[in-house]
């Protein structure tokens, strides 16, 4: 990356179906980015709106100011972050590490040791909204990290979430997604059945939903994948084999505090069953298959 620019410079590692409408937020913002991701074709379109394309996460954050991840799993963002070909090992002092991918909270705090070790900032920033609120820079970002560190790339995050909220020290934006998740899990159930029920019980489901949703239980998730049920369109804006990986990062730590939730536990096992059946890269409204058999909405 040229050095004459005093614009941040980026580097960026995962762009998926969140990534990278994020990583183009980014981009329009006047940020430098230089981008990494295990398919490169993904990548083609940020590389012809002026991103450079790096070979390995370690190329990608080489001179950046800032490095973010949106990865899949936490196996993941231990290896991109401290692999052989890693993003740590490439990073300087006075530089920030952001994790926006959903992971364990333990790792998120060994991240922040290692990275401390050579005088990195690291912030773990799992986000909420699914790929509609990271097309329209809509997320709510749950944040983890010291009060100076996140204040200092405080803009960027900006430029994409709404809402942007410091929930303490390093783990603590995990452990507050993992509360995201386990409402979203439960909440799902209820909204499935619902539909299931109307639809059983000769319900203008359209009509039914004008009530609904107006009332007290009405929800994000009401209002965003009850019109995609209903067409039957199942693409992922957020995939169910990652929703359980949330699911059971939430249930480890459960089990580490000794705190037991059925409502999740019950989730977990539907949602394993959508993957049984060969759903598992599909939208975690497909939940609506294995919460009651229906012609209109399954």
């Amino acid at each position: 990356m040229e050095k004459s620019d005093t614009r941040p410079r980026i580097g960026w590692v995962g762009v998926g179906v969140m990534g990278a409408p994020m990583a183009g937020h980014l981009l329009r913002a006047g940020y430098r980015l230089r981008v990494f991701t295990r398919t490169a074709a993904r990548a083609e379109p940020l590389v012809r709106a002026g991103a450079e394309w790096a070979e390995t996460p370690r190329a990608a954050a080489e001179d950046a100011d800032v490095v973010c991840l949106m990865v899949g799993t936490p196996q993941d963002v231990e290896q991109v972050v401290l692999g052989a070909e890693g993003v740590l090992s490439a990073m300087s002092a006075g530089t920030t590490l952001i994790d926006f991918t959903t992971s364990s909270p333990s790792l998120a705090r060994r991240i922040a040791d290692e990275a401390a070790k050579r005088g990195v900032a690291a912030i773990d920033a799992p986000v909420s909204g699914g790929d509609v609120g990271a097309r329209e820079a809509r997320l709510s970002i749950m944040v983890g990290g010291a009060e100076e560190a996140v204040g200092k790339v405080l803009p960027l995050l900006e430029c994409l979430g709404g809402t942007v909220v410091r929930q303490g020290g390093p783990g603590m934006g995990q452990h507050t997604k993992m509360m995201n998740q386990i409402v979203i899990a439960s909440g799902m159930i209820g909204v499935c059945e619902g539909l299931v029920y109307a639809e059983r019980a000769g319900l203008d489901l359209e009509t039914a939903l004008a009530s609904v949703g107006g009332g007290a239980a009405a929800s994000w998730s009401l209002a965003n994948y009850v019109p995609r049920i209903l067409k039957k369109d199942f693409e992922p804006g957020f995939r169910v084999d990652h929703f359980v990986k949330d699911m059971e990062i939430a249930l480890d730590e459960c089990r580490r505090m000794q705190l037991e939730l059925p409502g999740l536990e019950l989730a977990r096992a539907l949602y394993r069953r959508l993957i049984d059946e060969g759903w598992g890269r599909k939208g975690t409204q497909s939940l609506v298959r294995v919460t009651g058999r229906s012609e209109t909405v399954s």
